[in-house]
């Protein structure tokens, strides 16, 4: 059996993709295998069939990976298995992904977030053709920019990504030129005028400006950390009192929505968030990258390095953790006005989304996962959440927003007193002693490895701390049912 995972990890995800051209059966094994990498198995069926199963595999032939093919015929027969295979809903009878956010309807919830995915006119446009629900524009300001070059590093195979980019190079003249051409021409598309000011001045300009030029909603840039003027940017968001003044400065001389977007590199983000608040914004994005250093001699600016933002799926555990803060801080929930959220931070796939979602996003803003694949992964985003919903029975994607903010409690509410053992699936294990190691130097000394090369729990010393589960490279390890923590055994 192949480790599809594994497999279509491999996958380099070609532009015009050979093995698609090479089929003779009008199957599109290139979307398939883009389905299974972006978290959509369940669809993956509908690009690659079981007509493969006779087939000679041109595909494989023509397969470009430089150390040997991507196995799509075996692909597509395991995902072809009855025992495996899903249930393919009638995409016309999914679920819509219609949203209202601040007012705004939205077609779907996921926008461009504002960076280099977004800086001209033609790059929008692709992006809404493609599917996009909106954008927000990248960041306009009054002051010119100059870049550095190189301004990109990755680390972990783009586990983390870091940028030393500003804000946006075109003048505001040029920009809100491009925003009123974008709405002309896509009226159902959400258009989203980031802006950045450095005096009171500058910042009701800029908003108005904006709405002039047709934004349906503004987001004022508190948090980009590489700014190298001072009082712009994150120097703004680390400051209650300037995020108060600006944002109550632009709500003054706009009608549209106004959103405060937060930085990380603060202690607690509510305390600017509840500043934006009172001021009357509308709602928070958040977040923006994270102050970062990697180390790279190919991110050096002719020879020096520098601190600037950290984005990517490192950062999504962190984002979420903000977000969280800020959805159940009581004075944003439960005053004057109910402040609306926009998740950004290390989304990838439908299930990256859903999660904000469910900790009380209404929206969310993708950069970093379009910088490395391209606009094409909100097909599967679109797909992937819709089908969720169908598998769940969910009409209205409003009544996902927040359904899963109770589960959350303080450390000291956590149920103590029960624990979880591992169950081992003699079936998946391939005796590779990984978890034996893992609880031997990092554990509780709980596992016995024997010579059949097969573990043994040691329940009298297991405290369910579930490493070993996380550590096994075949997903052989699973979950026993949850036990008074006083009854322990071998087994």
């Amino acid at each position: 059996m192949i480790n599809i995972l594994n497999e279509v990890q491999r996958c380099l995800l070609c532009e015009q993709a050979p093995c698609e051209q090479a089929c003779p059966h009008q199957q599109q094994p290139a979307r398939s295998l883009r389905a299974l990498r972006f978290d959509n198995k369940e669809n993956a069926g509908r690009w690659l069939t079981d007509v493969c199963a006779a087939c000679a595999a041109p595909c494989e032939k023509a397969c470009v990976h430089p150390d040997f093919p991507i196995r799509i015929k075996g692909i597509a027969q395991q995902i072809n298995m009855p025992a495996v295979q899903q249930p393919i809903f009638d995409e016309k009878q999914l679920p819509s992904l219609e949203i209202d956010f601040c007012g705004v309807h939205c077609e779907n919830p996921f926008f461009l977030a504002s960076s280099a995915v977004c800086t001209n006119y033609d790059m929008v446009a692709r992006a809404f053709d493609r599917g996009w629900g909106g954008v927000v524009f990248k960041t306009i300001g009054t002051q010119p920019m100059k870049e550095v070059s190189p301004r990109f590093d990755e680390s972990d195979r783009w586990n983390g990504f870091r940028n030393m980019e500003q804000i946006s190079e075109n003048s505001p003249e040029e920009n809100f030129a491009i925003l009123k051409r974008l709405k002309t021409n896509y009226p159902n598309k959400v258009i989203v005028a980031s802006i950045m000011g450095q005096t009171e001045e500058e910042w009701m300009d800029l908003a108005q400006r904006a709405e002039a030029a047709g934004a349906d909603i503004l987001e004022l840039n508190f948090s980009c950390p590489q700014m190298r003027l001072a009082n712009m940017g994150s120097d703004v968001g680390q400051n209650p009192e300037l995020v108060a003044f600006y944002t109550g400065y632009v709500k003054h001389v706009v009608k549209i929505p106004v959103l405060a977007k937060m930085t990380p590199n603060i202690t607690h983000i509510s305390q600017p968030a509840l500043a934006a608040y009172f001021a009357n914004a509308d709602g928070i994005a958040a977040i923006n990258t994270i102050k970062s250093v990697t180390m790279s001699r190919h991110a050096m600016v002719n020879g020096k390095r520098t601190i600037s933002g950290y984005s990517g799926r490192a950062v999504k555990p962190i984002a979420l953790r903000h977000i969280l803060e800020l959805v159940t801080n009581p004075m944003l929930q439960k005053g004057q006005h109910k402040m609306e959220y926009s998740g950004i931070g290390g989304i990838e796939t439908w299930r990256d989304a859903l999660e904000y979602t469910q900790l009380g996003c209404t929206n969310v803003q993708v950069c970093t996962s379009v910088m490395q694949y391209g606009y094409r992964i909100i097909d599967d985003m679109i797909l992937g959440l819709r089908t969720y919903m169908a598998t769940h029975n969910i009409q209205h994607l409003h009544d996902v927003v927040g359904s899963e903010i109770d589960t959350f409690v303080r450390p000291s509410d956590l149920d103590r007193t029960t624990m979880v053992f591992p169950k081992f699936n003699r079936d998946k294990c391939v005796g590779c002693g990984r978890c034996y190691i893992a609880c031997q130097d990092a554990g509780h000394q709980a596992i016995d490895f024997d010579e059949k090369r097969q573990p043994k729990l040691v329940g009298t010393k297991c405290v369910g701390c579930h490493l070993c589960r996380l550590v096994c490279p075949e997903n052989a390890i699973g979950e026993a049912n949850r036990m008074p923590k006083k009854l322990t055994t071998d087994y």
